[in-house]
């Protein structure tokens, strides 16, 4: 069942690559790579790809609280920095596996934890930790992580967001709240006013589908609007048939094409403004 958040756990009607057990074998042993979307498919993969390339990150934040998440880091420093936002789901070895295979492709990588090691696996629990989050606080732990990437020794100084569903919007107020190099947008709230977009100062990309009946197209057009009027030219919206929550191989509404597709552009964008 999905909302305007995000899906349910209800498992995709439509076709997964296959993986044969020695593929799996040697994956999880690290001595095999794997396309994305077929790590994305398999719970066990995801969950070796998220353990083995990642590392806890606990940060104060300025009012005391706490900022956390796993990092994982590229083989060649310095290198740019991107901050991965999960679904209401929370961090789950989904994002972890993303945030692995984006140090694969160069990028130091953080997944932030905005649920304090908290996760779902069912909407209702989704959503009450999705209701639980003070937006005040959640700001405070992005613009801590983004600051903190900013910094990082190993990096250039220059960073990156993206989120999916909850963590869509999420992106959009991130960059909002503080300066950043690059904003991607999956199928996330952006209903903001020319005020509120303001002191957003990064190109955005944006991923939605012509299915999704409330991150729909007369959301996205009043974001466009609102962006245009407050004099923010750069921004790339993409369109897809498809529906809410395409890229997540969890969910029925899984398009591996246009997850695929959205990769791809998602990645030349970063390339374009972070490398």
């Amino acid at each position: 069942m999905c909302d305007e958040i995000s899906c349910g756990y209800t498992p995709s009607d439509k076709p997964l690559p296959e993986v044969t057990d020695g593929q799996r074998r040697n994956f999880i042993k690290g001595l095999a790579a794997l396309p994305l979307a077929t790590v994305l498919a398999y719970p066990d993969l995801a969950r070796a790809a998220g353990h083995n390339a990642t590392t806890a990150v606990s940060i104060k934040t300025p009012s005391g609280g706490t900022a956390m998440g796993v990092l994982a880091m590229p083989e060649k420093t310095p290198a740019p920095a991107v901050l991965l936002i999960h679904e209401w789901w929370g961090l789950n070895d989904q994002i972890k596996s993303v945030a692995a295979e984006f140090a694969k492709q160069g990028y130091i990588a953080l997944a932030v934890d905005m649920y304090g090691g908290e996760y779902a696996t069912d909407r209702d629990g989704a959503k009450k930790l999705m209701s639980s989050l003070d937006e005040q606080a959640g700001t405070e732990q992005l613009v801590t992580l983004i600051d903190w990437l900013k910094n990082h020794e190993k990096g250039t100084g220059k960073v990156g967001t993206v989120g999916w569903c909850f963590g869509g919007g999420w992106s959009l107020n991130a960059s909002i709240a503080t300066p950043v190099d690059a904003t991607v947008i999956y199928y996330g709230r952006c209903n903001k006013t020319p005020e509120q977009l303001a002191s957003l100062n990064s190109p955005v990309l944006g991923h939605f589908g012509t299915l999704d009946k409330n991150i729909n197209a007369e959301m996205v057009g009043g974001f466009e609007k609102s962006m245009a009027a407050a004099g923010k030219t750069d921004l790339t919206v993409h369109w897809y048939e498809a529906d809410h929550a395409f890229a997540n191989p969890t969910g029925a509404r899984y398009d591996e094409a246009d997850a695929a597709l959205s990769w791809e552009r998602t990645l030349a964008f970063y390339k374009k403004h972070l490398m």
